[in-house]
């Protein structure tokens, strides 16, 4: 007992501790607070004090008051192109053509009434700052014929009266300099969340060009999601087929620059539910990178290779932008219409092909019944449902494994000084009794498999986001909000995950203390004891989990109970067994002493 205190001690404490020593991503270094651009009010709130949550944005009042006081001065500048689509909606900035205005249409920022949408995009020099750019640069190794100009970050782009972008309608800008070279950058949008850019360059003047055209994403690490052991963000890509999310905001600050080896499918920056890629010609050559900008800034380049563009002749080059949700469908189109991988940009891990079929066995019960809750409970059902034959096996064999225990002890006593040869006998007698003593794991076993694919399709599926249930549960993915240790909010303190316990996680332990009463009780009392006090652990550890996954154990817990009730009704010399087993035990314990 008292080892199995200090085992449920060790875990409660030392597992965050642990986490926090493997993975200290709160801890990532930040260069102090910027001054506050002139006009904007205060500056920013110390970023070495903020911990990033798992959703990612503002997570400091302060930075928000200061971020909607930049939107307002930003973007009421008359030097915008709209944007309008069912999924985005925003501006182009025509001072650079830079992207650096969108917000998603389908998701709310927050769950409160009044929250407007996600905001995925934002000038440069605010505080969640995020904007994607197209431009050229001279080929590496030359220059410029005399009096060419390129244009900059800060070209005063041109675009037709009235433009704006939407699918039906594609906004091209251009720029003319001086030598006759005239740019243009021709925005598209699709139904979702892709831009196609087109770079195009028509050379009327007198000397040839060799140019390399560039796209870029630039963004804060301010507005980053948390990333864990399990679910990981940062800078990521798919290289040569092969996705990778192994670099990490402080690998590239430490590093400086990272060059990206092999053909670039698409590389970006991802947080656990949306993410901004570029996604660059199939058949064309490009060098990637990340690149730390100091300040917490970092950037994604993609640099094609250069085109020689004599005078009378024209190039372009064609580059997509992805910038939106992560929503599972969106991102299967794209992938079959030839974006490499683009479904595993979510962070699926091993288990993919396990883990999107039960994403969509739940997104399909969810459009019957509307409740996600709801959907969970019922492939719960549907899950038990196909193990219920390995359940009454496993009964059947624990029926047998009771009724040749005399037998067992026969063999104990006799073999007791020849440890071989007492497995080969217990070995012998099982085959001859038709007994498999691991049948009773099995149905746990089956079970992990769905439970680790829910625990990550709740974790990375933005359809799981602010996904409600019932009365407080407002949020499938997030852990249960009411938390009796803060006196359900009106303390408010920083509790580590462990001490999260609120009312679904008591009905865990309950339901899994009742569930464990019912099974055939351990003969051994020292294992009795430790199955006494695994649902009370167990209650702790799962607390701070979604509250989803809570819902998917309880749901369990109850079949469970009333399937071993059905069971015993089928086989009550097991339960008769269990009783007689646990009432020797004591007896037996005294004789040995």
């Amino acid at each position: 007992m008292i080892v199995a205190m200090m085992l449920a001690a060790v875990l409660l404490f030392g597992w965050p501790i642990l986490m926090h020593k493997l993975y200290p991503n709160a801890d990532k270094p930040h260069a102090a607070p910027a001054a506050a651009p002139a006009g904007h009010g205060p500056a920013p709130a110390d970023p070495t004090t903020l911990k990033p949550t798992r959703e990612g944005g503002l997570v400091s009042a302060q930075d928000a008051g200061i971020e909607n006081s930049e939107l307002k001065h930003d973007l009421s500048a008359l030097n915008r192109v709209p944007v309008a689509a069912p999924a985005l909606t925003g501006s182009i900035d025509l001072a650079g053509g830079v992207i650096d205005d969108l917000t998603l249409n389908r998701h709310k920022a927050t769950l409160a009434k009044d929250s407007g949408p996600m905001r995925m995009f934002s000038p440069q020099g605010t505080v969640a700052q995020h904007f994607a750019q197209a431009g050229w640069v001279p080929a590496p190794g030359t220059t410029l014929p005399a009096g060419v100009q390129l244009p900059s970050a800060n070209t005063a782009w041109t675009a037709p009266a009235g433009a704006k972008l939407t699918p039906a309608t594609p906004v091209t800008l251009s720029w003319s300099n001086t030598t006759g070279q005239t740019f243009t950058l021709t925005y598209a949008i699709d139904q979702d969340y892709l831009i196609t850019i087109t770079q195009g360059v028509v050379n009327k003047g007198t000397a040839p060009l060799n140019l390399a055209p560039y796209a870029f994403i630039n963004r804060t690490d301010r507005t980053a999601a948390l990333r864990t052991y399990n679910v990981r963000t940062g800078p990521f890509g798919a290289f040569d087929g092969s996705v990778t999310f192994s670099n990490q905001y402080k690998d590239v600050n430490t590093a400086g620059l990272i060059n990206n080896e092999g053909h670039a499918d698409w590389l970006g920056f991802t947080d656990v539910y949306w993410m901004s890629v570029l996604v660059p010609d199939a058949n064309a050559q490009a060098s990637t990178d990340f690149r730390a900008l100091g300040g917490g800034l970092y950037r994604a380049d993609l640099i094609y290779k250069p085109v020689a563009i004599a005078p009378g002749a024209s190039a372009q080059t064609v580059t997509r932008l992805f910038a939106g949700a992560k929503e599972v469908p969106v991102l299967d189109r794209y992938e079959k219409a030839g974006i490499v991988n683009f479904s595993k940009s979510l962070d699926w891990g091993w288990f993919w092909f396990f883990e999107q079929p039960i994403l969509s066995l739940l997104t399909w019960i969810f459009h019957a019944t509307g409740n996600f809750g709801v959907a969970i409970i019922l492939l719960t059902l549907i899950v038990r449902g196909l193990m219920f034959p390995v359940a009454q096996r496993q009964f059947a064999s624990m029926a047998a494994m009771r009724a040749i225990q005399p037998k067992v002890k026969a063999l104990q006593e006799r073999f007791k000084e020849d440890k071989a040869q007492l497995q080969q006998e217990t070995m012998k007698l099982y085959k001859e009794e038709g007994v498999n003593p691991l049948a009773g794991c099995l149905p746990v076993f089956l079970q992990i498999p769905v439970f680790f694919a829910l625990y990550k399709v709740l974790m990375v599926s933005i359809e799981m986001r602010q996904a409600p249930f019932v009365a407080w549960i407002r949020d499938l993915s997030a852990p249960d909000p009411l938390h009796f240790l803060d006196l359900f909010g009106l303390i408010h303190w920083d509790m580590p995950p462990f001490l999260m316990l609120g009312p679904l996680g008591l009905l865990l332990g309950t339901t899994m203390f009742f569930q464990f009463k019912l099974q055939p009780s351990q003969p051994d009392p020292s294992q009795q004891q430790v199955m006494a006090i695994m649902p009370w652990v167990m209650m702790f550890v799962m607390s701070g989990f979604a509250s989803g996954l809570l819902v998917y154990w309880i749901t369990s817990n109850c079949l469970t109970m009333g399937q071993q009730a059905f069971l015993y009704s089928r086989h009550p010399g097991l339960k008769a067994q269990a009783k007689t087993a646990v009432v020797e035990a004591p007896a037996n314990a005294k004789r040995k002493t």
